[in-house]
């Protein structure tokens, strides 16, 4: 499980922890700029070694975590949150996320005084 031979692919580790559902989303996101090693956007590529902090940008949240031990393979939940340090900030309430209004399928594109509702609504 652990590999202390050398460091890992960023996008291999990232996918590893369980980070992100697929390698391939992982590496999207580097290649998107939404993975920082150390203040730095990095490539699929750039190796990641322990002590690194990883920022990932993934599902609408940014995901803070400092690298504690490399792992080349997949691993489950329980080991996986061993592998790193959690540093992000806790997720924003349900309350907040269920007050954009939704349109109805099929209703078209929203007017200029639709749009000027729905950002009232959200506080812009």
């Amino acid at each position: 499980m652990a590999s202390d031979e050398g460091p890992v692919r960023v996008d291999s580790w990232i996918w590893s922890v369980r980070l992100t559902k697929t390698r391939s989303l992982a590496a999207t996101a580097c290649r998107g700029g939404h993975v920082r090693v150390n203040g730095d956007r990095v490539k699929a590529a750039q190796a990641v070694r322990p002590g690194d902090e990883v920022r990932i940008f993934h599902a609408g949240r940014e995901r803070i975590v400092v690298v504690k031990r490399l792992v080349r393979k997949r691993v489950g939940a329980a080991v996986a949150a061993e592998c790193f340090v959690d540093n992000s900030p806790p997720p924003p309430p349900r309350e907040e996320l269920a007050a954009v209004g939704h349109r109805d399928r099929g209703t078209g594109r929203p007017t200029k005084r639709d749009r000027r509702d729905m950002d009232r609504l959200r506080g812009h």
